[in-house]
């Protein structure tokens, strides 16, 4: 079901999310590619259309995520919540590899959800040439 998201509530989050994805830190200004909005708390699983509860996604985060709120870290094999990017930095849970094209996760959420969201396979190839064009990774 798709949520009406005004204007001003879009820009908000936009604002707050640095115009790129919470989740891989895509922006759209280098992939070409709109955003999307992604309810951290999926409506089916009760989350609300409010700034305290969606962020932005590149399309490829917010396809994998769907209804998740939850992931298996593979390095425990233990269940646990997926990033919440409102409520955690993302450098708590992440980190760039040396050559800035790969994320890694640093905790159980971090890698968890860098499983979940296939964060590092679509676009890997991208970021290769967005970081040798100077764009990626971002500060």
């Amino acid at each position: 079901m798709s949520e009406y998201i005004s204007a001003k509530l879009r820009s908000q989050v936009a604002e707050r999310d640095g115009d790129r994805c919470a989740y891989c830190q895509t922006s759209e200004a280098n992939s070409g590619i709109p955003l999307s909005i992604d309810h951290v708390l999926p409506v089916a699983k009760g989350g609300q259309t409010t700034l305290d509860n969606i962020c932005l996604a590149c399309r490829t985060c917010n396809e994998a995520k769907g209804k998740r709120i939850g992931g298996v870290d593979p390095l425990s094999g233990q269940d646990c919540p997926l990033f919440n990017p409102i409520k955690e930095p993302w450098d708590q849970h992440f980190a760039w590899s040396a050559e800035g094209i790969d994320v890694e996760g640093k905790t159980a959420v971090g890698r968890a959800t860098v499983e979940a969201l296939r964060i590092n396979n679509p676009i890997r190839a991208a970021r290769r040439r967005w970081v040798l064009s100077g764009w990626h990774p971002p500060s």
